[in-house]
C-alpha cells in the first residue's frame, strides 16, 4: 500500500511517498507533490515550478529508471523560512544515469523526448544525481521563491 511518510530523523517540512514505476505513479507523483505544497503554504510560482520538475523527474523515472516490481521514492523538502524546496526523485537504475540533451539548431531541434533535464535546469536553481545503495539513484532538484516570496 502506498503511504505517505516521514522518514525517522527527516526535517518537519518533508514529504516522501513511494509510487509504482508506472505512468500513472508518473501522474500520481505530480498531484501529490501540488497537494503537498499547496498544504504548507508554498507560494504558487514554487509551487508551479516544482510541478514541472516533477513531471520531468517523474517521467525520467518511469521511463529509463524503471526495473520491474520496483517502484520509485517522491520526495519534498520544502524550507518556508527559506523559501526553498528540494525535489528528489530516487529510481532503481544506478546504471543510467540523466544527461541533458545537446542544444540543436534546425528544423529538427525540438524532437518529441530527451528536454526534460532541459526544463529542470530551466527551472531549478540546480540540480545533480547521487547514487542510492544498494543500486538506485537519486536525481535532486533545489528551487527556491523569489525573494518577495520566501
Amino acid at each position: 500500500m502506498n503511504h505517505a511518510t516521514s522518514p525517522v530523523g527527516a526535517p518537519a517540512g518533508t514529504f516522501t511517498q513511494l509510487l509504482s514505476s508506472t505512468r500513472r505513479g508518473a501522474r500520481l507523483a505530480r498531484l501529490l507533490a501540488v497537494t503537498e505544497l499547496r498544504s504548507r503554504g508554498a507560494s504558487q510560482d514554487l509551487t508551479e515550478r516544482a510541478e514541472l520538475v516533477v513531471v520531468e523527474l517523474a517521467a525520467n523515472a518511469v521511463l529509463h529508471g524503471r526495473v520491474p516490481g520496483r517502484c520509485f521514492r517522491l520526495t519534498l523538502a520544502l524550507d518556508p523560512a527559506a523559501g526553498r524546496l528540494r525535489v528528489e526523485v530516487t529510481d532503481a537504475r544506478g546504471d543510467l544515469w540523466p544527461w541533458p540533451a545537446p542544444a540543436e539548431d534546425g528544423p529538427d531541434a525540438l524532437p518529441l523526448g530527451g528536454r526534460g533535464l532541459a526544463l529542470v535546469t530551466a527551472l531549478a536553481d540546480h540540480w545533480d544525481c547521487v547514487p542510492h545503495p544498494p543500486g538506485g539513484k537519486t536525481v535532486r532538484a533545489v528551487l527556491t521563491a523569489p525573494a518577495a516570496e520566501a
